[in-house]
């Protein structure tokens, strides 16, 4: 375990809104950070002490980053994790690329959630045409076929209700390597978020139900239904020793639906995760400082809620055209990420309001 002190320099591959939070939870523990984008106008950058552009499949690009920070992480997941192992070959990078490689294909990940306890929706992996044919006969309809790698937001997904949905589903996809994974009856979606340091502490926190619109998170509300509740502590449990499992450092965040059968893994990210945002202002130490605190080699901070509760609005598109008259809401806590252009489906803020 390196402790990283205060005035060292974190570097932050990812230039999004999720490196932008980071960077602004690493600034009062007295962190200086530095962004790897290829975008010139990230907005990441905005808030940060240094922008290095570049793309994210550059290795000696990559290489010479690291050679400027005292620690790494990243901000998503879609990115090719071979060329990053420039950066670990010079520098602590974490989460670790291991947890990175096992959540990009969708096939290793549910093989490992299951080993490590948990409950996955019924799935074939497809890799043809016969094999798609094959996994329909297995799986049954409805389903859902999802490219194995790179897929986020909704993208890269078919839903099939119908068989005549089988060969559009099979075209939106670009008969691509796949999963088709049965349709998971359920009324809720959540969320957990572990923070797991480098001496192999957790600390969870409370449960976001979560109501997605057009594949794109709405809102996350604390605490959930009540049918979410009662199926949180084998959730946080299974989150926690794929955490362990994977010498985890930093926050790993899982998706389970909430189905009769108890909590059924869905996804899980290695990053900061947008279903905890309202950790800024609803718990004691948000999602970005205890993943900084995890990646520094600082003790976790407490995880409790602030008050009762919480729910986080996503802003999308022109929904940040009303940055105005939330601005003058009382209780409103509004976040704007200086993306530019509102285009719809893009993410450009969100609001939080406490209950």
């Amino acid at each position: 375990m390196k402790t990283i002190a205060p005035g060292s320099t974190i570097g932050i591959i990812g230039g999004g809104q999720l490196g932008r939070m980071l960077a602004l939870a690493a600034a009062p523990l007295g962190y200086r950070c530095h962004i790897y984008d290829p975008d010139p106008d990230c907005c990441a950058s905005l808030v940060a002490a240094k922008l290095t552009v570049g793309d994210f499949g550059d290795r000696d690009a990559l290489s010479t980053f690291a050679t400027s920070v005292d620690v790494a992480t990243y901000e998503f997941e879609n990115i090719d994790a071979g060329p990053l192992e420039a950066v670990g070959d010079k520098v602590g990078l974490f989460p670790p690329l291991a947890a990175l490689r096992t959540s990009q294909d969708r096939i290793t990940e549910k093989s490992f959630a299951a080993q490590h306890g948990a409950r996955t929706a019924a799935w074939h992996a497809v890799s043809s045409r016969a094999e798609f044919d094959a996994a329909i006969a297995a799986v049954g309809i409805p389903a859902i076929l999802k490219t194995t790698r790179f897929g986020y937001d909704g993208k890269g997904q078919a839903r099939i209700h119908s068989a005549a949905d089988v060969d559009a589903a099979w075209t939106a996809i670009g008969g691509q390597p796949a999963i088709l994974e049965a349709m998971v009856p359920f009324e809720h979606e959540f969320s957990v978020l572990v923070a797991h340091g480098q001496d192999g502490s957790s600390m969870v926190w409370d449960v976001a139900g979560n109501v997605h619109k057009d594949g794109i998170l709405d809102t996350s509300t604390v605490p959930p239904h009540a049918a979410v509740l009662a199926q949180v502590g084998e959730a946080k449990a299974i989150a926690v020793r794929i955490a362990d499992a994977l010498d985890y450092v930093g926050v790993l965040t899982l998706e389970f639906f909430a189905s009769p059968d108890g909590p059924v893994f869905n996804e899980m990210a290695p990053r900061v995760h947008n279903s905890g945002h309202w950790t800024i202002e609803g718990a004691l130490t948000s999602q970005f400082e205890n993943h900084i605190r995890a990646i520094c080699g600082l003790p976790l901070g407490d995880t409790a809620l602030v008050r009762s509760g919480a729910e986080m609005r996503n802003l999308i598109g022109a929904d940040a055209h009303d940055w105005e008259a939330l601005a003058a809401e009382p209780g409103a806590h509004v976040h704007l990420y200086d993306k530019g252009e509102a285009r719809p489906g893009r993410k450009m803020g969100h609001v939080t309001r406490l209950r």
